[in-house]
């Protein structure tokens, strides 16, 4: 358990550029507290020591504001950036190298004693806010955009945004583990713009079908007025 928890000290320094000292991260980082307290009460609750584990993580939530349930499984270079409000279930599972931002919720959506919350894979991120709901997976080197809410499965190498969750980036290969949020696709931005775009379309549909009738119309009269001038002349 020492080992895994180095791992983690080693962790905040590759992902935030605001630490300056290892005694910054032991004294000022919820997230690497709670990592502390959840290798604890893992380590209980695989022991059969169910109560202890319990009390240990509910000390752990109220010291660091981040609720990890003992029995949940995470893996090696798990980092939880600032952290407060991040919840994560008692049948979570997380691979390698993912990171969670504050407000994150790894839920379940059934009352029955079963697998009921996500599955992260390996170098999953997950930005602020965002709510992973159900049990199933969620594809290695995916990233879940900030105050999405996903529902359903994420393929590997996606970008997930929106309330429910929509695919709108698949196949992406990034370096590093930045989520760079402003460069998120927006797909309802990009929704409203694909109908304005067919709006004007219609317009200037409108405008020639227009155009051709008011010529028409003029052709019509000219006929009429000379319908009209050879009637005369035949009387």
């Amino acid at each position: 358990m020492l080992d895994l928890l180095k791992e983690d000290l080693k962790v905040v320094f590759e992902r935030d550029p605001a630490v300056r000292s290892v005694f910054e991260v032991v004294f000022c980082y919820p997230g690497f507290h709670a990592m502390i307290f959840y290798r604890l009460s893992h380590w209980m609750w695989n022991s059969n020591l169910k109560f202890l584990g319990r009390l240990i993580s509910h000390f752990g939530r109220f010291m660091t504001g981040i609720e990890i349930h003992p029995g949940a499984t995470i893996g090696r270079g798990f980092f939880i950036d600032h952290g407060m409000g991040v919840v994560i279930g008692e049948t979570a599972e997380i691979g390698e190298n993912c990171t969670l931002y504050h407000g994150v919720t790894l839920g379940g959506t059934s009352w029955a004693k079963e697998k009921r919350h996500p599955t992260l894979g390996n170098n999953v991120i997950v930005g602020s806010g965002a709510k992973i709901l159900g049990p199933f997976t969620v594809g290695d080197d995916s990233k879940i955009g900030s105050n999405s809410v996903v529902v359903k499965e994420v393929p590997p190498t996606a970008t997930v945004v929106g309330i429910p969750g929509r695919v709108v980036l698949s196949g992406e290969k990034r370096d590093g583990v930045a989520l760079d949020h402003n460069k998120l696709p927006d797909p309802v931005a990009k929704a409203v713009g694909c109908m304005f775009e067919q709006i004007q379309r219609l317009e200037d549909r409108i405008e020639v079908l227009q155009e051709e009738q008011k010529n028409l119309k003029a052709q019509m009269s000219h006929s009429e007025k000379e319908e009209l001038q050879m009637n005369k002349e035949a009387v």
